[in-house]
């Protein structure tokens, strides 16, 4: 069967790891250890073998590690689907992230190309209770693991808005500076709703038509404006829209006020009333979706990065996640404080004990007994 994995991991310099190598045999990875020792800054070094700012959207200078400050760098090999890449990921002091691949440098898009990644952090666990943001983040997360062309789209989005918004502020009334402007944004902006509502799509029925022991979710992607039926009409909206534009200084219609709604299909109420025990538990199922759906469009399921997944969870929901990860065949990285919360994964797994050695990261590979 094609995999997607990461078979080896050099950090050098990154957080609290001088230098780390690890290998990896495909099979899921617990890593477990005290807070504070350094087990999420390996799985954030995974995934920023994806486009983007990782796991943690940190900026290169905040990822280096102190005092040294020398910059820093991730090696990897990975296996994507029949072929092997040599991946390298790197920052110089004040310099941004730079990407090579098989020795060529290449934009981060083109690691969207190779490797199809996921991750759930404990940050998300409010999510359906707070701010619509970190929903419109985890949706665009969703919809560039099934189009890796849409960080290209939400880019040139968001880069336009913000010259749009600046010609607000500045009262700037001529609408010829606007017109290009409003088309750029159309464009992109209509493509963004065109793949976000796929990727929903591809999600919902991944989750229908699965057994599994996590709740499903009716997911819908709400719009405080209407959204636009294409960007012919999303350009003329953005054009009518000036004036109250300019009153309140920023652009008020768009993709980027969208937000991810989400109801507990079981009981038929909003995810935000659900406890924090089921909150966590239709994060997860969303994930499971997602890979599920990813393993049919792209042929392998997607790399698992689960940080600290076993909090809020009861010992049969974690064994079921580990049965369910393994059934999916997917190379799952996950975090948690003690070997015993991956009791019921076992030698199913490969096992890693971080240690905190005086302000490094030690890491050691353990063997189950």
């Amino acid at each position: 069967m094609p995999r997607l994995a990461v078979t080896s991991l050099l950090m050098s310099h990154f957080r609290s790891h001088r230098r780390t190598e690890m290998s990896f045999d495909g099979r899921p990875v617990a890593i477990y250890g005290p807070n504070g020792a350094g087990k999420t800054n390996i799985i954030e070094a995974v995934s920023l073998l994806s486009p983007g700012r990782g796991l943690r959207r940190a900026g290169p200078e905040e990822i280096a590690r102190r005092p040294e400050a020398l910059g820093w760098k991730i090696r990897s090999e990975v296996a994507s689907l029949h072929q092997t890449h040599e991946v390298e990921t790197f920052a110089e002091p004040g310099a941004s992230r730079s990407v090579v691949i098989d020795g060529k440098p290449a934009p981060q898009a083109a690691l969207g190309r190779i490797l199809r990644m996921l991750w759930l952090v404990p940050a998300m666990d409010r999510l359906w209770i707070e701010g619509a943001e970190g929903r419109r983040r985890f949706l665009d997360r969703m919809t560039l693991s099934f189009e890796p062309g849409h960080a290209d789209a939400v880019l040139t989005y968001e880069k336009a808005m913000r010259e749009r918004n600046r010609l607000l502020r500045d009262q700037v009334r001529d609408p010829r500076w606007y017109g290009a402007l409003e088309s750029q944004m159309a464009e992109a902006g209509t493509m963004i709703q065109r793949n976000r509502a796929g990727a929903v799509a591809r999600v919902v029925a991944a989750q229908a038509g699965a057994e599994t022991a996590f709740p499903a979710a009716d997911l819908t992607i709400l719009d405080p404006d209407g959204a636009a039926t294409g960007a012919e009409d999303l350009a003329e909206a953005l054009a009518a829209g000036r004036s109250r534009d300019m009153a309140a200084g920023r652009t008020l219609l768009g993709p980027h006020r969208a937000d991810l709604g989400a109801v507990y299909a079981a009981k038929g109420a909003p995810a935000a009333q659900a406890s924090t025990g089921e909150q966590k538990a239709l994060l997860i199922s969303l994930i499971l979706a997602n890979a599920r759906a990813l393993a049919d469009d792209f042929g392998a399921p997607p790399i698992l990065l689960l940080d600290e997944v076993a909090a809020h969870l009861d010992a049969g929901r974690r064994a079921a996640l580990y049965d369910e990860i393994c059934a999916l065949g997917a190379q799952a990285f996950l975090t948690g404080t003690g070997a015993e919360l991956f009791e019921t994964l076992g030698p199913r797994a490969q096992a890693f004990e971080v240690a905190d050695g005086g302000g490094t990261s030690a890491v050691s590979e353990r063997s189950w007994t």
